[in-house]
């Protein structure tokens, strides 16, 4: 009898012994699968502590382009909010100028990311026959590819929609960067880890609104609730035909634009 209890105990000592093997395996080969589940529960922690609960929410942005006026003030209140290098190539948000010519040329130009705003093109103006404002910022896309491409899991999607990147974890191998078709990260030149728009998460989760949505003067920016009746993006959403940026790359973007021309990309 004694023999056989020596060999149960020796069989489940075995077994842990695996089990531990395995995961420390599993965090050298496949270290996006644990550090993803490692950071999204310590993330939980953190924002359960501060009474908000992402399960209950599920978060978006709308973009009334008819109402852009290029001003330039999301683009710096980004950058003040976030710490973002004032330097003319980073950029958590941006707004691009489209002109649209007579002989169905497309000018897109976004000068220092339109922080400043922009100069009026006096000498083709005749030539043009609409011009209008686009602003962009990283579309927290239910389908990622950033995400998936992540290979320590650095990059990862939270239970409320939403888009972040770990600093403590991104190793800087830009694959990310590569992966998002909208040219919506960029790595910090200081810390070497990629940055994006989190819809300014730690604002969000005291109730508070994104920076740029904030200060647009012209209310061109509704942030909110995607599936909740009450929410102003659900009216946005119910009251205008919209459209995503690159449908056809199946990301299913949470950013959603009216009144959006085919030449927009």
């Amino acid at each position: 009898m004694e023999k056989v209890n020596n060999q149960k105990s020796n069989d489940i000592k075995r077994r842990k012994f695996l089990k531990n093997l395995f995961l420390s395996l599993s965090g050298l080969f496949l270290p996006g699968i644990v550090s993803a589940a490692t950071k999204t529960g310590r993330l939980k922690d953190l924002i359960l502590s501060l009474g908000y609960d992402p399960k209950e929410h599920l978060w978006g942005m709308g973009i009334d382009i008819d109402k852009c006026i290029g001003c330039g003030r999301c683009v710096n209140a980004c950058k003040e909010e976030n710490g973002v290098p004032r330097d003319p190539f980073f950029f958590r948000t941006w707004v691009e100028r489209y002109r649209i010519y007579d002989n169905r040329e497309t000018l897109v130009d976004s000068p220092n990311g339109a922080i400043d705003g922009f100069k009026p093109s006096i000498n083709d103006e005749g030539n043009i026959i609409r011009s209008f404002f686009v602003p962009k910022l990283c579309n927290h896309c239910d389908n990622p590819p950033c995400v998936q491409v992540c290979p320590v899991g650095a990059t990862f999607k939270t239970d409320d929609g939403v888009i972040l990147v770990d600093s403590k974890y991104c190793i800087g191998c830009r694959y990310c960067i590569q992966a998002c078709p909208y040219g919506a990260r960029f790595l910090d030149p200081e810390t070497r880890t990629a940055e994006k728009c989190t819809f300014c998460y730690h604002r969000i989760t005291k109730e508070l609104s994104p920076a740029c949505v904030e200060v647009c003067p012209t209310q061109a920016r509704i942030f909110g609730e995607i599936k909740k009746k009450p929410s102003p993006l659900v009216r946005f959403m119910r009251q205008h035909v919209l459209g995503v940026l690159k449908p056809a790359l199946n990301t299913e973007p949470k950013v959603f634009y009216a009144n959006m021309d085919m030449e927009v990309r």
